[in-house]
């Protein structure tokens, strides 16, 4: 095989990681015009990024360098096989060196990168197939990158479509490397596609911008006072904006060594996360709430030998609406071996933004805000150079402590979705752009406390679903991502529906267990509810970043898919 593309899955490993410091190249903060311009930058020093396995076993290394040259020869490849300047090329963004490669490679081949996610569960191939058959034609993609393992997969969502070339990394290998002239995506230009995380049925396709990207990216590590001893390791998908740009794109503008672990090695291995920060001695990771409470659950039994967690300096939380319980038990969980729940930095973003809009400050924890009879983690300030009002449902601004829409302008906003004119007019107003999410300020920093469209509304009253599902969650013999809750048409106006993945029992034990739930919504919330008790091999629906997809759950109870009692198991 040609020696500057061993990519694959299963190639001889690097001996050594990536080190934290680079020995002779000067720290720079970001303040690059365009990835290719950073990435030249990183590839003079000796950092970059490692690949580990679920047992901590060091895969590979792609030092900067290595990526740069990589990149640079898969371009050559692209542009020889008449790929034209500005075209898309979907990508399967498991975490693996081929994937940077790959992505990198499109930047320096002026091509848009389409990061989309791998399968999730078993069983999925079809229905996989189709969602990358539509990805294919919401992006136009003219081909397609996938792992060994997912090749025949992106062979048959290509049939028939705009995709010339789809395969493993091989057969973007035996493309010529000729000696053409590279032609790098610059400040004025797009940078790639991010489908936003609840777009998988119809896709939506976020236009990032390379001047939006890099303003985000500055304006996120200064924020996070990243310096020249940091290094991260993270779980989170390659496909997500969180996972993409903060560790990989991100830390690329500051020279900094990240470690990445598959997100399904997390799911099965979740404390193995926390050993690498430790063996790594880390200072920087990232996580939604239910990543800490998965890795806090599961060391309660399965306690890594030797965990020292003082290294972490940044323990960022976001994704999702924070839950305070998770923090508090993690920190509970860990203080004996070192963390410091200072670590803690909430903060909140969305694709549509370039990931990052507000931060806690830097080893300053985490604090709490009780609104009526809930209490919100605060998600800090707003990047300098960013607006964000919050305002009614006429439009008009509200001052502190009064919850309403989240909208926000600046220079990390995108300009659309791509292709999509219609579903950008209705996000984006002059320059504004409507989140959907709910919040409120708080003395200059912004709470948010969920989006507009999961908001219940029953007589008038505005319940959180959130409230409802950790509360049920809270329950003997349930867990964190176990109930989902929404609001329903009925003849009698509003009906609350909770579904709840149950264990599987006799007809006694599960009508105690509906009773309970019950009992706990009324006191919860105040208000009766339908409870559809579910077998936990169908699951709950999920966005790509892991976040329970509420809309596509009452979707599929409106349709009538949740009719098998758990006793059925």
């Amino acid at each position: 095989m040609d020696g500057d593309l061993s990519l694959h899955r299963g190639a001889q490993p690097a001996l050594l990681p990536t080190p934290t410091r680079n020995s002779d190249l000067p720290f720079r903060r970001g303040g690059f015009t365009s990835l290719c311009e950073a990435l030249d930058y990183a590839a003079r020093g000796e950092t970059g990024l490692n690949f580990f396995e679920a047992r901590g076993r060091l895969l590979s290394s792609l030092p900067y360098r290595d990526l740069q040259q990589k990149a640079q020869t898969f371009a050559r490849r692209l542009i020889g096989a008449g790929i034209g300047r500005g075209e898309r090329l979907l990508i399967i963004a498991d975490t693996w060196p081929g994937f940077c490669v790959a992505f990198f490679g499109a930047q320096y081949a002026g091509i848009l990168p389409v990061p989309v996610a791998v399968p999730v569960g078993l069983g999925a191939k079809a229905s996989y197939i189709q969602q990358l058959t539509r990805q294919i034609a919401a992006s136009g993609a003219v081909g397609v990158v996938a792992p060994d393992d997912l090749a025949a997969y992106a062979k048959s969502a290509a049939l028939g479509s705009s995709a010339r070339i789809a395969g493993s990394m091989a057969t973007f290998e035996a493309l010529p490397d000729g000696p053409v002239d590279l032609r790098p995506l610059g400040a004025d230009e797009r940078c790639y596609v991010q489908f936003s995380s609840g777009s998988t049925r119809a896709p939506m396709g976020v236009d990032i911008r390379q001047d939006r990207l890099m303003a985000n990216i500055d304006g996120s590590i200064t924020q996070q006072e990243l310096n020249e001893d940091d290094s991260g390791v993270s779980w989170l998908p390659l496909y997500h904006d969180m996972g993409l740009i903060g560790f990989i794109l991100a830390p690329m503008c500051a020279q900094r060594s990240v470690d990445l672990l598959a997100p399904h090695d997390f799911a099965r291995r979740p404390t193995q996360w926390l050993s690498l920060i430790s063996r790594r001695r880390a200072t920087i990771t990232y996580s939604p709430s239910f990543g800490y409470d998965l890795a806090a659950r599961r060391a309660q039994t399965q306690m890594p030998a030797g965990l020292d967690l003082s290294c972490l300096k940044l323990a960022g939380i976001g994704a999702d609406l924070i839950q305070p319980p998770v923090l508090e038990r993690f920190t509970k969980t860990f203080a004996s071996v070192g963390f410091d729940a200072r670590a803690f930095m909430p903060s909140y973003g969305m694709a549509e933004l370039c990931v990052g809009l507000s931060f806690g400050p830097r080893f300053g924890g985490f604090k709490v805000d009780r609104f009526g009879k809930r209490d919100f983690v605060v998600c800090g300030h707003v990047l300098p150079g960013h607006q964000v009002e919050i305002r009614d449902q006429s439009g008009a601004v509200l001052p502190d402590r009064q919850i309403g829409r989240l909208f926000v302008q600046g220079p990390s906003v995108m300009p659309g979705y791509f292709g999509e004119p219609e579903a950008t007019a209705r996000v984006l107003k002059d320059g504004w752009l409507d989140t959907g999410d709910l919040g409120f300020w708080r003395d200059g920093e912004i709470v948010v406390t969920g989006r507009a469209k999961d908001l219940i509304i029953v007589n008038g009253r505005n319940i959180w679903p959130q409230d409802i599902e950790w509360a049920i969650e809270a329950l003997p013999r349930l867990r964190q991502g176990d109930a989902c809750a929404f609001s329903v048409e009925s003849g009698a106006g509003e009906e609350v529906v909770v579904l709840v993945l149950s264990y599987v029992g006799d007809a006694a034990e599960l009508e105690a267990l509906t009773g309970s739930i019950r009992q706990t919504v009324k006191e919860t919330s105040g208000v009766d509810c339908r409870i559809e008790l579910i077998s936990r091999k169908f699951g709950l629906p999920l966005t790509s970043s892991g976040k329970l997809s509420r809309t596509h759950a009452k979707a599929k109870f409106i349709a009538g898919d949740y009719t098998v009692p758990a006793a059925a198991d």
